[in-house]
């Protein structure tokens, strides 16, 4: 997996000064990167029964149903306020600055519902965090959180104890 990392671009001073951002679009424009991504995820996870694969927006949705289909799953998009056509299920979260919200259809995940949360990066894992409530406060079951990018110097995990989580590539700084 390390070899992907020479597919990461690293552009500095985005989008702020002082923080290195780690592009994963030249990841993606590689067919054969992009396979191993999905193939290593669909590894990690094949043994573990999930009946759903939830993407968190805007990242999220490009590998989350790449991975279902893999995993012979259903695909569930979180997306941000007022873009889902249905009622929905929301939770609002902290941020380092501020706060943010989620939102899925309420009737996306059904009680007893086994649930992969798959995102592109782990940072300090409030997303993730409250991609999981949201699932448990309609009656579903976490499997399994991951992700293809950690940066593991902000703890993100912290967050996420007691679930498995599993990232491809971390980075320390």
């Amino acid at each position: 997996m390390e070899n992907l990392k020479s597919l990461i671009r690293e552009v500095p001073d985005f989008p702020k000064p002082g923080i290195l951002f780690y592009d994963i679009t030249t990841l993606l424009k590689d067919p054969r990167g992009l396979r191993a991504v999905i193939d290593a995820l669909q590894q990690h996870y094949r043994q573990t029964p999930v009946d759903l694969v939830l993407g968190i927006e805007a990242r999220g949705f490009i590998f989350a149903p790449a991975l279902a289909y893999a995993l012979g799953a259903g695909f569930v998009p979180v997306r941000k306020p007022r873009k889902l056509p249905a009622e929905v299920v929301s939770v609002t979260y902290d941020l380092e600055y501020g706060t943010d919200t989620l939102e899925m259809h309420k009737d996306a995940v059904g009680n007893g519902s086994r649930v992969l949360i798959v995102d592109d990066l782990l940072a300090t894992g409030g997303t993730a965090a409250a991609a999981a409530r949201m699932v448990r406060s309609v009656g579903g079951t976490v499997g399994g959180i991951g992700f293809v990018v950690e940066l593991t110097f902000l703890n993100g995990r912290r967050k996420l104890a007691g679930y498995d989580v599993f990232s491809l590539l971390e980075y320390d700084r």
